[in-house]
């Protein structure tokens, strides 16, 4: 079986595992990584960029190594392959778990419980709840539901796609250490830099498929790709600023605006201009528009992979048998002098 094959197999057990199943209830092995990378960092915080990147370093290319390894050890079995792949997929992969926390805060809000809708929010984003009202609430989870679906599932299964079960295991260590360190605190502000900027790179190619499939499955793709074009690029981050205007646009929502994080207030642009305020049921209709985003992504995933491997094939087959090396020829040993 080629390592097309495998990853396409793989990729769609686990995120059927992932749909059937969820997320473990303890011991997710995402918080075990959070454990090791907050040990790293006990023994190597300075408030230095340099201590930042190696904290980095360490947990990244740990996390990579770690799947060459497992790669490595079942190369030799198609079946164990495609096992390992779909363990992999189903770790780093958490669209069931998003929808679940989405759709509980809708519940909340539809039951007039607005209290109850704060105290699920942080178990999805980092705003304060507290500064929000029902409508702020829900613009907050819909944002969440975009810019997640590119973190959570998508960017991993490009990078799934790109380098196997390394890159499955690197693209969620790189996501997670952002979000432990790469915000803009006094504290990580030039330790958290390395982090905050691999994830922007590692993220960008999975934001722009997550923003493409959003305008292709959604309600409104003229509507989506202009609000991409229009304001994407006005948002502070390079890669949520493409899914959530996507979003927007293919909700027919107004997404950005006040926020509030850690007590420090942000004016973020608005997002698709021409679109109505956020209301609860546009949350169910997000989450259904992340699942159609996920599962079209696997398929292009999987077809790419497939592209990569056969490509791989083609140039060696274009370099054709190698031929056997000639034998060297051996010098004669020169006469020495004052000899017959």
């Amino acid at each position: 079986m080629g390592a097309d094959r495998t990853f396409a197999y793989g990729a769609a057990a686990g995120l059927l595992g992932d749909l059937l199943l969820g997320d473990p209830r303890r011991g997710h092995p995402v918080a075990v990584f959070g454990r090791a990378a907050s040990a790293v960092e006990r023994v190597l915080w300075r408030d230095h960029k340099a201590a930042g990147a190696a904290h980095t370093a360490v947990c990244a290319g740990g996390a990579v190594a770690l799947g060459a390894l497992a790669s490595a050890a079942v190369r030799r079995s198609p079946a164990a392959s495609v096992a390992l792949t779909a363990a992999a997929t189903w770790t780093v992969v958490g669209g069931t778990s998003l929808a679940r926390e989405a759709r509980a805060i809708a519940a909340a809000l539809d039951a007039g419980d607005v209290e109850a809708a704060r105290e699920r929010l942080p178990h999805l984003c980092g705003r304060d709840p507290q500064a929000l009202d029902e409508a702020g609430i829900a613009r907050a989870v819909v944002e969440s539901v975009a810019e997640n679906t590119s973190d959570a599932v998508v960017g991993a299964l490009v990078w799934g796609a790109v380098a196997g079960v390394p890159g499955l295991l690197g693209f969620r260590a790189v996501n997670t250490l952002d979000a432990m360190v790469g915000h803009k605190s006094p504290k990580y502000r030039r330790y958290g830099w390395a982090s905050a900027r691999l994830d922007d790179v590692a993220g960008w190619p999975g934001a722009r498929l997550t923003a493409a499939l959003a305008a292709l499955a959604g309600n409104d793709p003229r509507g989506a790709v202009r609000a991409w074009r229009a304001d994407a690029g006005a948002h502070p981050s390079p890669n949520a600023g493409p899914v959530e205007a996507s979003f927007a646009g293919a909700l027919g929502v107004r997404l950005g605006g006040v926020l509030s994080y850690g007590g420090r207030v942000e004016h973020r642009p608005v997002l698709n201009h021409a679109g109505r305020a956020v209301q609860v049921a546009d949350i169910e209709r997000a989450v259904r528009l992340a699942r159609r985003v996920n599962w079209l992504a696997l398929a292009v995933c999987a077809a790419g992979s497939g592209a990569v491997g056969r490509g791989r094939l083609g140039a060696l087959s274009a370099r054709g048998p190698r031929s056997p090396r000639s034998p060297r020829r051996t010098r004669s040993p020169r006469k020495k002098r004052g000899t017959s």
